[in-house]
């Protein structure tokens, strides 16, 4: 099945001509679900931490005690440096 024409559009690229942070995240998660762990990362180099972040942050949205706000920030910033760290990989190295 072709997958290709179900997957939306990155919107600041087609604004803006240029891949954004988050572009190849989709195609990634179609990689993972293939069993294709190495062309899931080559796509997407911060995918593993990316959807660690997305889980983390859904328990954290329903636990709305506040004692793990601090690790939630900590594991955001992670996911940041390895999506930037991921972008320069791609697009400069």
């Amino acid at each position: 099945m072709n997958f290709e024409k179900y997957m939306i559009p990155c919107l600041f690229k087609k604004l803006f001509g240029f891949e954004c942070l988050g572009c190849g995240f989709q195609r990634s998660v179609f990689l993972l679900f293939k069993g294709d762990f190495l062309g899931a990362f080559k796509m997407y180099p911060a995918i593993f931490t990316s959807l660690f972040f997305l889980t983390f942050a859904a328990f954290h949205f329903f636990d709305k005690s506040k004692k793990h706000q601090k690790l939630f920030w900590q594991v955001a910033f992670v996911n940041l440096a390895f999506m930037i760290g991921g972008y320069v990989y791609k697009h400069f190295i």
